[in-house]
């Protein structure tokens, strides 16, 4: 990377996505008179923008329920909290609103486009790329940093590389490279009968993997293919790597009713007291729907299933509170969400300067957004990481250049 005192400085953005576009913009507005260049490997920029959150894209997160940054950054949260400092989800906000974008933010603390539509995102970039001159590169692979020689500051905002390829770049200079797996799945289970019910939600469950410290919460949709939404979301992130490991065949565990054992069993006591008569099928005390509520007591009961609820036995129930709190399936392989566009791994955080997220070993290259080993479960929180990091790079640059 040249340097020359007495002519325009310039800073190559390699990799035209959120974190990229956002990296530039900010640096023009804290420096304007720094040329960027945003080189994209694809025809297209911010396709990923595109189609994120349903296409409406989800910007950022309240962290309302957010007492520490472990429960929603499973890698990365240290870094994350320290640069806050820099610039947070209440910065990220007051940007967006400030660039001409309203934002909402909804019942479960995710933060969205008034306009539910990603393409306000994008067209605010575009819109700002296009009044501060920032020229757009497209179908341009950057592979070394000779391709970019010419450039003073290199900043790598590449994204995610699922099969690891997109970082060999980088190792060979010497970065230390956690390997990446993707991030963010829905578990295929063979399980016919719970096929049947798709498209039922669970407002609320929790998921775990069992003899692991892996669980989540939340809701749960089940899909044609086994299992979705945020509680399986979560729990893939939280345990992407044990996941992969294991070559995505591990037991799971599925707690419908969020109350514990002896709480349910007396739940199902008192109902046998005070309906008798009631029938199983008929009578639902947790308000499961009642698809649900079926295939549960058929999987607890088999042939009992359609008994009263007084001529249930001691063991009846327990069988019942045990599928109600710990039933069982075999996770057979992941499904694709949103294209798997979040991994788990990238340039290891001990690469680079916590500080400024300047490379350890080039001077003048920098990395931002998911290129970093830093990844978050869904609701905004990848989003998040992504203008922290990209923030914070914008702003060393700048200061890097007034000390020289």
């Amino acid at each position: 990377m040249e340097q020359a005192a007495n002519r325009r400085m310039k800073t190559a953005v390699i990799g035209g996505g959120a974190a990229g576009f956002f990296l530039a913009i900010n640096l023009k507005e804290m420096m304007p008179e720094m040329a960027v260049t945003i080189f994209e490997r694809s025809q297209r920029v911010l396709a990923k923008v595109a189609v994120s959150g349903g296409g409406r894209c989800n910007v950022t997160n309240s962290f309302a329920d957010v007492t520490d940054l472990l429960q929603v950054y499973p890698r990365g949260h240290r870094l994350v909290k320290r640069l806050f400092n820099v610039f947070n989800h209440e910065d990220a906000y007051r940007w967006f609103e400030a660039h001409g974008v309203p934002l909402v933010t909804q019942q479960d603390a995710c933060v969205f486009p008034q306009a539910q539509d990603s393409q306000a995102i994008i067209d605010c970039f575009l819109s700002l790329a296009r009044r501060y001159r920032i020229q757009i590169c497209t179908g341009r692979k950057i592979q070394s940093l000779q391709d970019v020689a010419d450039y003073d500051f290199v900043a790598v905002t590449t994204g995610g590389s699922p099969k690891g390829e997109g970082l060999r770049w980088l190792a060979e200079m010497g970065h230390e490279v956690e390997p990446p797996v993707p991030s963010l799945f829905t578990f295929a289970i063979p399980d016919t009968a719970l096929h049947a019910l798709q498209g039922l939600v669970v407002g609320q469950a929790a998921v775990s993997i069992p003899a692991t410290k892996y669980r989540a919460e939340g809701p749960l949709l089940i899909t044609h293919w086994g299992m979705s939404g945020p509680a399986i979301l979560r729990l893939s992130s939280y345990a992407a790597r044990h996941l992969a490991d294991n070559q995505y065949q591990l037991p799971l565990s599925v707690s419908w009713v969020p109350q514990r054992d002896d709480e349910i069993l007396q739940a199902l006591r008192d109902v046998g007291s005070r309906q008798p008569q009631k029938m199983l099928p008929t009578f639902n005390p947790f308000g499961l729907q009642q698809r649900l509520w079926t295939y549960l007591l058929d999987k607890a009961l088999a042939a009992r299933a359609t008994l009263r609820w007084s001529e249930l036995g001691r063991k009846d129930l327990n069988r019942l509170v045990n599928v109600l709190t710990n039933d069982n399936y075999q996770i057979s392989g992941r499904a694709a969400f949103k294209d798997e566009f979040v991994t788990c791994g990238g340039v290891s955080l001990k690469a680079v300067s916590p500080v400024t997220l300047e490379s350890r070993h080039v001077p003048h290259l920098y990395f931002a957004g998911e290129v970093l080993d830093i990844d978050g479960i869904t609701g905004g929180f990848n989003f998040q990481a992504a203008w922290t990091t990209a923030y914070t790079v914008a702003r060393s640059i700048v200061k890097m250049k007034n000390e020289e």
